[in-house]
């Protein structure tokens, strides 16, 4: 079993972008990206498909093996 924020950081780093550069290209700051990484906080629906776009992932990916 894993979580969002462990899909998450595994799949940025498949992309092999850092979460100050990742934070960039969200709009929002490296501490929000490690707050999502360590599951303290969900990003927003908004976010979310953010995401998705800029780490040409899917929803699918992002949650697979949460439970």
């Amino acid at each position: 079993m894993s979580t969002f924020g462990e899909n998450l950081k595994n799949i940025r780093k498949l992309n092999k972008i850092s979460q100050n550069d990742f934070a960039k290209e969200m709009s929002t700051t490296q501490q929000r990206v490690s707050e999502w990484e360590c599951n303290k906080v969900e990003p927003s629906l908004y976010n979310l498909m953010k995401i998705i776009k800029v780490l040409n992932t899917t929803f699918e990916e992002l949650t697979d093996g949460i439970e």
